[in-house]
């Protein structure tokens, strides 16, 4: 018989100390956050990790800032924040990630347990405020628990349609002892969905036998890297292709195929005119957002729709489609482009289809030289388009400049293209843009963002100069908040002109935005002229990159734009 030995005695740290560890082994580099009295055990392990943090201004900052991140890695971002007042700035965020599908976790710390239930100074059950715009909430009342709810959180966070979730760990169980054993442990194992084989063979069936299909991906393409699949099956079977706003990027707006971006703000007059002749869609890994459909009559119109999308709770949300197909987006694609080469093996031509399409980009692109004084928002788009390289990577927000750079902007690479598409918070660019640059410091990056977005989460500048983390600012100052000065007929109760002015300045343009960075330790400069532009981004990056610090160019643009070109108008036909 065989002498059993004696098994060694477990290693013990801190729950604290394990949670870091699984972090770590979760592939975390780096986290934002604020320390406080409750979440100071898990700081302190913190100290003895690889894993880099970045104290931020504003707990919201934390998490726009691990968003940020974790668009440009594709991993998951991590943000920390004390219990009470902490934990509940971070619900902006929150709800920022789950609406446009964005893997993060956050952590804050908790009262010990004995305190959860007395009301106890900064005791908040935070578990349950965040639980409408999280994927899951966990609060550890045991120790043990804890390694094992991080492993989770990060299974859950990357499972199937990404988004956020959140931890809650009480003071007092994090300082607790747990058994933990580095050379054993592991992430949990994912699975990604792989689709109908019989409804790939007729999505396919469908295209192949369409006069003008449209392929449509969404930002579920971008999620699941699935782009090159998606550029081979559009040019196999020769399809237009039209990504949403959050799919930008997914092909080279070069491309011929490329035929604009559908909808009733972010939009191209040429691609709602080349929608409104399709007669069949695929989307992949997109959703039907109300600012891309507009009115849902006209938007289906007589058109055969097919949607693929990795949650099966998405089909069939906005409308009924013709085809629904449940998968993960670049199994999906795959999978057509496999069943595409097999049914089809020399391709398809469809020279009537793409001449159409060269034609309508031809006659029916926007023009962006305007000379005048203030500078047209279009002017700034265009200079942005000649001087940036197609490695930038842009970043912004919510407004009348978003709703400009969707209609002239262009993006020539997946992950060069970041915007908060859904919730559209106030100040979220300025943390992103922290949290991009950190992750790509190679990388040009370059914030879009209006008047007030700019002061909103003002203070993240601060951050941003403390670690050195350069990128450019370009500022659209419309005098109205970088909001839409007009919002008749936009189908959101407003009947009349509805105006918003900040009221404060001497020119009318309210704050001295040069003076802020400066105070700040950043740098900027105000632009009148619209022949000024491209020196002031030369200067601009030029200085970022040498001092390390965020530039800001302030563009002084026209008060008074025409409702934002297409903001008050409920249906694409009439956008067309």
């Amino acid at each position: 018989m065989l002498a059993v030995k004696p098994l060694a005695p477990p290693a013990t740290i801190t729950a604290a100390e394990a949670a870091v560890r699984v972090m770590e082994s979760e592939g975390v580099d780096l986290a934002f956050g604020i320390p406080g009295a409750s979440i100071l055990p898990l700081y302190n392990a913190l100290r003895r990790s690889t894993i880099r943090h970045i104290v931020v201004r504003h707990e919201e900052g934390a998490t726009h800032a691990a968003d940020g991140y974790a668009r440009a890695t594709g991993k998951v971002g991590i943000a920390m924040a004390t219990s009470g007042p902490g934990g509940t700035n971070f619900v902006t965020g929150l709800y920022t990630a789950m609406a446009d599908s964005i893997p993060i976790i956050t952590i804050t710390g908790q009262v010990p347990v004995s305190q959860l239930h007395r009301e106890g100074f900064q005791a908040v059950d935070i578990c349950e405020i965040v639980k409408p715009v999280v994927k899951k909430s966990f609060i550890c009342k045991e120790a043990a628990q804890i390694p094992w709810v991080f492993r989770e959180a990060f299974r859950i966070a990357r499972d199937g349609r990404p988004g956020p979730v959140h931890i809650d760990m009480p003071q007092d169980v994090a300082q607790q002892l747990v058994s933990y054993d580095p050379t054993v442990e592991e992430p949990l194992p994912i699975f990604k969905v792989a689709p109908s084989q019989a409804k790939i063979r007729r999505a396919v069936e469908w295209l192949a036998h369409a006069e003008r299909p449209v392929l449509m991906p969404g930002g579920g393409v971008l999620t699941a890297e699935a782009w090159e699949p998606l550029v081979a099956l559009a040019e196999h079977l020769q399809l237009a292709v039209s990504p949403t706003l959050m799919g930008k990027g997914a092909i080279d707006e070069d491309h011929p195929l490329f035929m604009g971006i559908v909808g009733i703000q972010t939009n191209q007059r040429y691609a709602n005119a080349l929608f409104l002749e399709s007669d069949v869609v695929c989307a992949v890994g997109a959703r039907f957002a109300s600012r891309h459909t507009g009115d849902l009559e006209t938007y289906r119109g007589n058109r055969r729709f097919i949607h693929a999308d990795v949650e099966a709770t998405q089909i069939g949300r906005i409308f009924e489609p013709d085809l629904g197909i449940v998968g993960d987006a670049k199994l999906t694609l795959e999978a057509m482009l496999a069943e595409a080469k097999r049914a089809y093996p020399q391709g398809l031509k469809r020279d009537a289809w793409t001449a159409r399409i060269a034609e309508a980009k031809r006659t029916l692109t926007r023009r962006t030289d305007f000379d005048d004084v203030p500078v047209k928002a279009p002017r700034v788009f265009g200079e942005l388009n000649r001087y940036f390289g197609e490695d930038t990577t842009f970043v912004t927000a919510i407004g009348l400049y978003q709703i400009f750079s969707g209609q002239f902007q262009t993006t020539h690479k997946p992950r060069r293209y970041f915007v908060c598409g859904q919730a559209g918070p106030l100040g979220w660019e300025i943390s992103a843009c922290t949290g991009i640059k950190l992750a790509q410091p190679e990388r040009e990056v370059v914030a879009v963002v209006g008047d007030y977005s700019f002061e909103f989460l003002i203070e993240e500048i601060a951050t941003a100069v403390q670690y050195k983390v350069p990128f450019v600012i370009v500022m659209l100052n419309n005098a109205h908040l970088g909001l839409i000065r007009q919002a008749e007929r936009t189908g959101f109760g407003f009947d009349a002109d509805f105006e918003v002015s900040i009221g404060y300045g001497e020119d009318g343009y309210g704050m001295d935005h040069v003076k802020v960075m400066e105070a700040m330790g950043a740098k900027g400069v105000r632009v009148t002229d619209p022949g000024k532009i491209a020196e002031a981004l030369a200067w601009a990056t030029k200085t970022s990159n040498e001092a390390g610090v965020p530039v800001l160019v302030e563009i002084l643009t026209e008060m008074k734009e025409d409702a934002a070109m297409g903001t008050s108008i409920a249906s694409i036909k009439e956008v067309y």
